[in-house]
């Protein structure tokens, strides 16, 4: 765990305040599994503070029930994805989740949040694990902030007791934080729901064959697999009637594990999502390698008031790419800019050597490549002030060195990503590869 102050370069913006959280897997301990899976570290927490052009930087490990028992045994116990590789003692226990996959600003909160448990609090600046927060059970790592409520819109897979069930529920918490509605639905099977849509009226859930089986695992196969023979499916419920409402629309088999931006026009549900052809990161369910499938931005559209419950499917750019990001001031709104982390020389892996940004409008896409044996984590945009115009900011990122071995937070303008950035700060050492961040604007 690190505190530096770090030497930054460039023209750093001097309205450019306030703090990029990042969230990512680092194991504490060497993994009992025998196959790793990078989902299944312990969540560290990676805090880059900008003030009068200035930079800090800190990182502390969630303190999980999970960490504190392994911490205190002085060894790994559990098993990652597969329980029946954990420690004899701790077979079958919670071991109440890694919180390793994002973190996210609500009401006043900093939240730690991954798959399957309750988000972890964490304290602004010191990092301090401050505890679990309530909103009624499980919330998965990629709430949704509704800009003309302030509510949290979030959702939970698995959610019952027990590994791999077929519950999914949603829910919101008010502006202040506080619940005000969770529901469940039950699924066609039990699908690895990472992300969902969100727009004024809607909230859709994608259903689709990355599949868990208790089962399967029980026989040394594959827990969590890609199995194309189940239904891909995505559920459309209206946000006022929730449940009750819930019409289910398909597509061909495929998996998404972000989407963009979803939003209402006229009688139809546009939603742009990273659409792979079969999920990747994970074997097949006989335990064979998957293909190394490459994701590419897509438009789904669901036909509210036509007659069919296919959903239309529209490649949006030829870029490979993941972790797309939008001016988040428009979520579940029309929206014209949006940013993700591109594979130029090797799609089809989890190595993202491009940041790009497409005109949605124009469908012009430009893009920075980062040189050979560099990788960028995912772009986080941030308003140039709360009135600015839509895309008007900065883009932030942070880069791995390959031939150094270090980080580098990197600034640019986010309409000229081809100028390379304007600004930027090195650490000393390597921040592990990570999942999601967000940035959190200094108080006035």
């Amino acid at each position: 765990e690190d505190d530096f102050e770090l030497q930054p370069w460039g023209d750093m913006p001097r309205a450019l305040r306030g703090t990029l959280y990042r969230n990512g897997a680092n194991p504490q301990f060497e993994p009992r599994e025998r196959d790793y899976h990078w989902f299944s570290g312990d969540g560290m927490i990676h805090a880059f503070a900008v003030e009068d052009g200035q930079v800090r930087y800190r990182n502390r490990w969630v303190r999980t029930p999970k960490w504190l028992e392994e911490n205190a045994a002085g060894r790994a116990l559990y098993g990652g994805f597969n329980p029946m590789e954990a420690e004899p003692e701790v077979r079958g226990k919670d071991n109440g989740g890694v919180a390793n996959t994002n973190i996210f600003a609500h009401a006043g909160r900093l939240l730690a949040l991954e798959e399957g448990h309750p988000p972890i609090e964490i304290a602004p600046g010191t990092l301090e694990t401050l505890g679990a927060y309530d909103l009624g059970g499980k919330v998965t790592a990629h709430p949704k902030l509704d800009p003309a409520t302030g509510e949290l819109v979030f959702f939970a897979y698995m959610d019952e007791p027990g590994f791999f069930s077929t519950k999914v529920s949603w829910g919101v918490a008010d502006a202040a934080g506080r619940l005000v509605r969770r529901e469940t639905l039950e699924t066609p099977y039990c699908s690895m729901i990472h992300d969902f849509m969100v727009t004024e009226r809607h909230v859709l859930l994608p259903v689709l064959p990355l599949t868990g089986c208790i089962q399967r695992a029980m026989k040394g196969l594959p827990a969590f697999a890609w199995d194309p023979t189940q239904p891909a499916k995505v559920a459309v419920i209206p946000r006022d009637r929730g449940a009750a409402g819930v019409r289910w629309f398909d597509t061909d088999a495929c998996y998404v594990f972000h989407v963009m931006n979803a939003w209402e026009e006229g009688g139809r549900i546009l939603a742009d999502v990273m659409r792979y052809d079969s999920a990747p990161l994970f074997p097949l369910a006989d335990g064979r390698r998957g293909d190394r499938a490459a994701a590419h931005l897509v438009r789904w559209t669901f036909d509210l008031e036509g007659g069919s419950d296919a959903i239309r499917e529209e490649r949006l750019d030829d870029l490979a790419g993941e972790f797309p990001r939008f001016d988040e001031r428009l979520s579940g709104r029309p929206y014209r800019h949006g940013w993700f982390a591109g594979s130029v020389r090797r799609p089809g892996t989890a190595v993202a050597d491009a940041l790009a940004h497409i005109d949605l409008a124009t469908g012009r896409r430009t893009d920075f490549i980062l040189p050979e044996g560099d990788y960028t984590s995912e772009p986080v945009f941030v308003p140039a002030s709360p009135d600015a115009a839509e895309g008007d900011g900065w883009l932030l990122a942070v880069a791995h060195r390959g031939r150094e071995n270090l980080a580098e937070l990197l600034v640019f303008d986010a309409q000229d990503l081809a100028a390379g950035p304007r600004a930027g700060a090195r650490l000393p050492r390597r921040v592990p590869h990570g999942f999601h961040g967000n940035w959190v604007a200094a108080s006035a």
